[in-house]
């Protein structure tokens, strides 16, 4: 029976005045040993209003098996550790256990936090400097040219004024991070002070407080002339404000599934994306970020008058196909490039290869596949050059229009050698497929490709000129001092 706080102070006055307890017990009604209860306690200070134990019949009786699991777990590795329905299962299987699951959780959740060493972890507030920038990478998934592809998000946070900028990536490599920070950097128009990073960003590691960065990352800060800090990949609080960047702007931006036909069309919707958040963000003090932002612009760096170029050079020889192969991925230089020592250089979308103290060979696609192969076809036509009968069999054939193809098969050696060697020249100056274009367009006119004729209708398909039945090529002929000897087609 509760006592309200009234009644029990007329019992103890009653009592201090020498009322008899068995009147005050008729007077208010109550027991004598209720009377006596409060008459004789000695201390009425509040007492804190926890719970007294209550008996568990569902799991009592599993008491000493379920506390011996959860003692042995502390010594185990965090992930290896038994889930409350991990101990369901057991007791169902080994005790024959018969409660509920519900029952089983709750004893869990009571029991770990009895035995927690100290107080669990809650929110720390921090104060960040203007300048600083946080750095981390999520993970999203997209429709990339009708394909769904896998990608990264790389986001940079400022706490300072809340503004936050994300560059979509293809992996998370240390090329891929500068190419996306040096677009960030230019984006804002300065460099952060000091930028804080974990080990997951592939700029450097820290083990046992010692951090070994990697050589690029540290080119690029070199660079910019931006500080580092790192930190542990499982401690968000030490970068708060980039982890619940790169959630906010996951669900902001990417949800639904962004459909895109390039890595560059999806960065220009997350860019306005971005700048459209930052213009409607307040900082904590509720002044509006673009505002809150200059602070942080005039603790920023000035950008140099060079951009950096985020490439990572690895040397690998070549085949005999002339395929070099960089990171499980094969590159075509070309056939006349085999078993040739070459240095690739490998950027976030594209490769580059060189050879002979720096000569150039070829620029390639990036490619992000398992055994990838890429190939440039233009690479392969100067051995087709060489050996002009061997077109017979060669792969660049699918890259060609048919009618090409067709065209070239009816050549002899010299005219098949002359025109292969047209498209080639054409190449530099033009992409492939326009070469391609033109020679075809020349041998529809009844002539085969020459250098100078090639080479000049490449630039105009290269350019955007419509066909319009073809071009007269005796003007050509005349800008080369030819004579009238082709006829227009």
């Amino acid at each position: 029976m509760t006592v309200p706080l009234d009644t029990r102070q007329d019992i103890r006055e009653m009592d201090a005045w020498g009322v008899p307890r068995a009147e005050i017990a008729r007077d208010l009604d109550l027991s004598r040993n209720t009377v006596r209860k409060y008459a004789d306690q000695e201390d009425l200070s509040p007492k804190p209003p926890i719970p007294g134990e209550r008996a568990r019949p569902s799991t009592d009786p599993y008491a000493d098996w379920i506390d011996s699991v959860l003692e042995a777990d502390l010594g185990m590795p965090r992930k290896q550790r038994h889930t409350a329905k991990r101990i369901y299962h057991r007791l169902v299987r080994e005790r024959e256990y018969e409660g509920s699951y519900s029952s089983v959780c709750r004893y869990v959740a009571r029991r770990r936090r009895e035995m927690a060493t100290g107080p669990t972890e809650g929110y720390l507030e921090l104060v960040w400097e203007p300048g600083t920038a946080e750095v981390d990478f999520g993970n999203f998934r997209c429709v990339l040219a009708g394909t769904p592809t896998d990608m990264k998000l790389l986001v940079v946070a400022f706490p300072h004024p809340n503004a936050r900028f994300c560059v979509a990536m293809r992996r998370e490599r240390a090329e891929c991070l500068c190419g996306g920070l040096r677009e960030v950097f230019e984006w804002v128009g300065r460099a952060p002070s000091t930028m804080v990073l974990d080990n997951a960003t592939e700029a450097g590691r820290m083990v046992r407080g010692i951090v070994t960065e990697s050589e690029l990352f540290s080119q690029f800060r070199a660079h910019y002339r931006c500080k580092s800090r790192y930190c542990n990949p499982y401690s968000g609080n030490e970068k708060g404000c980039v982890e619940n960047a790169v959630g906010f702007l996951r669900r902001n931006l990417l949800v639904p599934e962004p459909v895109v036909s390039s890595v560059a069309e999806l960065n220009r919707m997350l860019r306005d994306g971005c700048d459209e958040i930052n213009a409607g963000s307040h900082d904590r003090n509720g002044i509006p970020t673009p505002e809150a932002f200059r602070e942080d612009l005039a603790a920023m760096l000035a950008l140099p008058g060079t951009p950096f170029d985020a490439v990572r050079w690895v040397r690998a020889k070549a085949d005999k196909r002339g395929y070099a192969c960089v990171d499980g991925d094969e590159y075509c230089a070309g056939p006349a490039w085999h078993d040739r020592e070459l240095v690739v250089g490998m950027r976030s979308d594209s490769v580059e290869i060189l050879a002979d103290r720096g000569r150039h060979v070829t620029s390639l696609p990036r490619a992000w596949g398992d055994g990838e192969v890429v190939r440039n076809p233009a690479s392969l036509i100067p051995a087709l050059v060489a050996r002009p009968r061997a077109f017979g069999e060669s792969t660049i054939r699918k890259d060609m229009p048919v009618e090409l193809v067709a065209a070239i098969d009816r050549c002899g050696r010299p005219e098949r050698r002359q025109a292969l060697r047209a498209i080639s020249r054409a190449t530099d100056v033009a992409d492939f497929a326009s070469a391609c274009e033109a020679a075809r367009r020349i041998f529809a006119s009844g002539r085969v490709p020459d250098d100078e004729s090639c080479d000049l209708l490449a630039r105009r398909v290269a350019g955007g000129a419509p066909e319009r039945g073809g071009p007269d090529l005796r003007v050509y002929d005349g800008f080369l001092g030819r004579g009238d000897e082709a006829d227009a087609w």
